[in-house]
């Protein structure tokens, strides 16, 4: 049984179309991608999925039905639009919103505590949330997401603020989770995080899904005339070679039309970033099939 499963929704607000025609599910134990350029309708959609904006059309299924308080309990939201209360200490901030998800005060503050330890926060409980830096007050986002173990945890740009050992730190419990069962949705620009956390994608543009599938599936339907090179020299002046970028510690290269790689070159798949550009940009996409998109 999937945890989410979204079918042909659409909302209009006035004259705009936020969202089209969408369709993806998601499955437990995965960290599910939620990808489009800005104003493509993934916070629109996101906000449907919680019940916070009520479709025009299409339909949603959460934890096996529509979303009553009893499963809105046992979701965790981190939304694009940080909510916590800056005037107030965080540690009670905390075991507010906590309380607010059915826990009693006891359970909350006895697993708050263990939170607060892993993520380098004990010391700032007594602090107001203003006085905190941007990552600490985004690690402290995350507490209130996950303190309640919900069944499924949306998290909308979740490393945003956070420097590289925090990041891999939230990176290894968004893991933890998948591993636990939990289903995961992540938001987010950063291609390179979707690519090492993500195992099936949605991208939305203008409103719609344009392509939806394993991460690895869609990256070998994109591959094209490119190679991978490892080495040192001016690859641009290979013949043959249309383009060469030096990425990740290799040369990525476009081939010209009729060049053939075999038995010199290992064929390369492309980047994420590099698929998101093509679609988003009005490039023709090739050999991508969207039958999964239909599944509903």
């Amino acid at each position: 049984m999937y945890t989410v499963e979204v079918s042909h929704l659409a909302k209009r607000f006035g004259s705009v179309q936020a969202v089209a025609d969408v369709s993806f599910a998601v499955e437990p134990g995965e960290i599910f991608g939620l990808l489009g350029p800005n104003g493509a309708g993934k916070t629109t959609t996101i906000r449907m999925m919680m019940d916070i904006f009520k479709p025009d059309a299409g339909t949603i299924t959460v934890l096996g039905g529509p979303l009553d308080l009893a499963r809105k309990r046992r979701i965790g939201y981190l939304p694009e639009d940080r909510g916590l209360y800056k005037d107030l200490k965080l540690e009670p901030t905390l075991l507010y919103l906590a309380t607010l998800k059915g826990m009693d005060e006891k359970t909350a503050r006895s697993r708050l505590n263990d939170w607060l330890e892993r993520l380098d926060l004990a010391e700032h409980r007594h602090k107001k949330v203003q006085e905190l830096s941007k990552g600490m007050q985004q690690k402290a986002q995350i507490i209130a997401t996950l303190v309640h173990e919900p069944d499924l945890i949306v998290v909308d740009e979740p490393f945003s603020g956070l420097d590289p050992v925090n990041t891999r730190l939230v990176k290894d419990i968004l893991d933890e989770m998948r591993l636990a069962g939990k289903s995961i949705i992540m938001s987010t620009h950063q291609m390179y995080q979707v690519e090492a956390l993500c195992n099936r994608i949605v991208l939305i543009d203008k409103g719609a899904t344009v392509l939806y599938g394993k991460v690895d599936e869609i990256k070998r339907n994109f591959a094209g005339n490119a190679i991978s090179l490892t080495g040192s020299g001016d690859f641009s002046q290979v013949p043959g070679v249309l383009e060469a970028r030096h990425q990740n510690g290799a040369w990525q290269m476009t081939l010209a039309v009729g060049t053939d790689p075999q038995g010199v070159l290992e064929l390369a798949e492309p980047s994420l970033d590099d698929i998101f550009i093509n679609v988003v940009g009005g490039q023709p996409a090739k050999g991508i099939s969207q039958t999964e998109a239909n599944h509903a």
